[in-house]
């Protein structure tokens, strides 16, 4: 009987690249957050206009983040791509 050779496995390819895009959406998520919603607040304080510059530091930093979160989940989907023609 002749053997066939066995393909290796891409299981680990696939959770590398399951972990990279976890870990990278999830900054990008919440760093824009964080970072434009302290702003907003320190405006709010300092000019007296609370919670407007707060509430528009958040839309600012959703509209942010849907942008980067798209382009990531294309260059994503590449790498996927990729991993599966191998």
């Amino acid at each position: 009987m002749e053997k066939k050779p066995v393909k290796p496995s891409k299981d680990k390819e696939y959770y590398r690249l399951a972990f990279k895009i976890l870990g990278d959406f999830g900054v990008s998520i919440a760093v824009p957050v964080i970072v434009f919603s302290r702003l907003g607040l320190y405006f709010d304080e300092k000019y007296g206009f609370y919670p407007w510059l707060t509430i528009i530091g958040f839309i600012f930093a959703a509209v942010f983040t849907g942008i980067s979160i798209n382009k990531k989940a294309k260059r994503y989907a590449q790498e996927y791509e990729d991993i599966d023609k191998k």
